[in-house]
């Protein structure tokens, strides 16, 4: 099913609405190179349309299995992804940016990228307290040992026999 919904019967009509679940099958992921929901994956929407006199007030909310790996320790990871958005679908804009009704359809596409992507972690962790990896053997620092002994500046080695 289309992101593009027809709202005909709403149009000019004020105070009717319409309820729906919209299943969508991503074409391209959502979000960005760090986490994103990959392409294919089904997207489930509740979707209500409002009827207002500047245009149609759209609610959406669902959510959504973004992949990712962890900033600290690259083990991959997934992340539940919230999608709540409410946008007005003007007759006329107003402004450059506002999202219209075209040949009496909402097109959510752009609104759900605006929605679900500045609200993505940065830097996705795993845990919250992912100790990362090791910046000698590069393992992860929750397993094994990590006693390596670094090598001592020659410059400094006249000190290491100093405090014995």
């Amino acid at each position: 099913m289309s992101l593009t919904i027809p709202v005909k019967e709403l149009i000019q009509n004020p105070g009717t609405m319409k309820e729906l679940t919209l299943s969508h099958e991503l074409e391209y992921p959502l979000g960005t190179e760090i986490i994103a929901v990959p392409k294919g994956r089904e997207l489930s929407l509740a979707v209500r349309l409002e009827s207002v006199h500047e245009g149609i007030l759209v609610t959406v909310s669902g959510d959504a299995l973004a992949d990712s790996e962890c900033s600290r320790c690259l083990e991959p990871m997934q992340e539940d992804v919230e999608i709540e958005l409410q946008e007005l679908f003007h007759y006329r804009p107003e402004q450059e940016d506002d999202f219209v009704i075209v040949q009496d359809r909402v097109d959510l596409e752009q609104a759900l990228i605006d929605a679900v992507v500045p609200n993505l972690p940065l830097k996705p962790l795993c845990r919250e307290d992912c100790p990362g990896l090791c910046a000698d053997c590069g393992e992860r620092t929750d397993v094994g040992t990590h006693n390596h002994e670094k090598p001592i500046d020659p410059r400094f080695g006249a000190l290491r026999d100093f405090g014995s």
